[in-house]
């Protein structure tokens, strides 16, 4: 039976016929989803936030990378985007493209991917494609989407097929759209593997097939993992050479002329985005039960969630040394994204600087061009700001200006002269000479 359920969607896949849906219209489903359709293949985008699907129907976009006509011409070629997992029958593959966080104790919260597979279990037809691309830690394909998938009586591997494939996304780096970036791929056996090399050949530069889900599984967390260990280790030796009177900066830019052997990782005041921050402790979570302590990770994680405080720390004695102290202190942080030039602020490192510096009593405010007011966050409901204007009398007068994220809108000339105080934490005003005097790095 497998040679008959094979063949057929891999003639559909060849030809750009196959109907490809996708669970979860975020950073990571919508650009797929555009790279798909730009394939010619058409495209049905599931979510459960009406909004998404409303702003779609609309021609409209939510990610800023995304412009609103990339979208319109998706509609143009097909393009649908719906809440009604009822439909999950209609695609011939189906990409899970959802969230994996944390809990409150760090360890894996697969809701998202349960009630994916969930519903498509309810749906599941002979001869569909199912390629979960969540991050998570190895064995969750074969573990947990496996068995919820066949619930139904269907067979993996005989009645439909199944695979992992990491997502790889680089959130406003134009070089590096979802076409352009190599995909790792391993199927749960050889008819599902086949096919879902075929899905990703026909729309990225080059797949990297690996021998099982569990095999592209580690691969991701061992990528995620190698950023958050080696951020660690500049983020501690920042506060190291803080403490010696050396510039980081300058450290990492001498050390970075060397033509092998080194890659440079730069200092920030904390984690941010869905996966350096979360990813790791997926893999000492399963590390845990096999009886090992993954002591490199847990101690990155010790560091680098330590960044947030140094940072207020350095606020603080920025300010006593002005005679002024933190609380009633107007304080405004610039980018609340997580990184540079995007709209994305999941895992930022500035909603807990600007929680710690109320909490200290400050006034706190905050400037981002690309979020022109903060989401809810699950673990800071109630930082609901919204962006200020900085205009010159608005950035005299604050007392303090802490740079969070170097937005290239920002023009750091303009706003250091104006400002009473600056604590730099990503050397953003390193090219600054009038009012240099007032810039405290962090």
């Amino acid at each position: 039976m497998t040679g008959d359920l094979c063949g057929p969607l891999l003639t559909k896949i060849e030809k750009h016929t196959a109907r490809v849906g996708i669970i979860g219209l975020g950073y990571v489903g919508l650009p797929l989803a555009r790279a798909l359709s730009s394939r010619g293949f058409p495209v049905l985008g599931f979510d459960i936030d009406p909004v998404k699907i409303s702003l779609l129907h609309a021609g409209k976009s939510y990610i800023g990378h995304i412009p609103p006509e990339d979208v319109r011409g998706m509609l143009a070629k097909g393009f649908d985007a719906t809440n009604d997992f009822a439909r999950l029958d209609e695609p011939d593959a189906i990409l899970i493209c959802v969230p994996t966080p944390l809990t409150e104790t760090r360890e894996p919260d697969l809701t998202y991917v349960v009630n994916s597979a969930k519903a498509i279990a309810a749906r599941l037809r002979p001869g569909q494609l199912v390629v979960l691309e969540s991050t998570t830690y190895p064995g969750t394909t074969r573990q947990v989407v496996q068995p919820i998938l066949e619930a139904g009586g269907l067979l993996a591997g005989q009645d439909f097929f199944l695979a992992f494939s990491p997502e790889r996304e680089d959130p406003g780096n134009a070089g590096h759209s979802a076409p352009a970036i190599p995909k790792v791929v391993g199927g749960l056996e050889e008819q599902s593997q086949k096919l879902a090399v075929a899905l990703y050949s026909q729309v990225v530069v080059r797949v990297v097939p690996v021998s099982s889900p569990e095999v592209a599984e580690a691969c991701k967390i061992l990528e995620n993992t190698y950023r958050a260990i080696n951020i660690a280790l500049v983020n501690e030796l920042k506060v190291l050479y803080d403490k010696m009177g050396i510039d980081v900066w300058e450290v990492i830019d001498a050390a970075k002329t060397k033509p092998f052997g080194f890659q440079a990782f730069y200092p920030g005041p904390g984690l941010g985005g869905h996966c350096i921050p979360i990813d790791p402790f997926y893999l000492t979570w399963v590390a845990r039960k096999h009886g090992m302590t993954m002591r490199f990770i847990e101690l990155a994680g010790e560091v680098n969630t330590a960044m947030p405080q140094y940072v207020v720390g350095k606020v603080a004695d920025a300010l006593n040394e002005r005679g002024k102290a933190v609380k009633k202190s107007k304080i405004t942080l610039l980018g609340m994204a997580y990184k540079k030039d995007v709209d994305d602020c999941r895992e930022s490192p500035g909603f807990e600087l600007m929680e710690l510096l109320m909490h200290k009593g400050a006034a706190v405010q905050y400037n981002d061009p690309h979020i022109p007011r903060l989401p809810s966050m699950r673990h800071y409901p109630n930082l609901r700001l919204e962006s200020q204007s900085l205009t010159p009398e608005f950035l005299r007068a604050q007392d303090c200006v802490l740079i969070v994220t170097d937005h290239s809108a920002y023009v750091w000339s303009e706003i250091v002269p104006h400002a009473d105080l600056i604590v730099d934490t990503r050397n953003a005003t390193r090219s600054v000479t009038k009012g240099s005097e007032r810039i405290v790095r962090a």
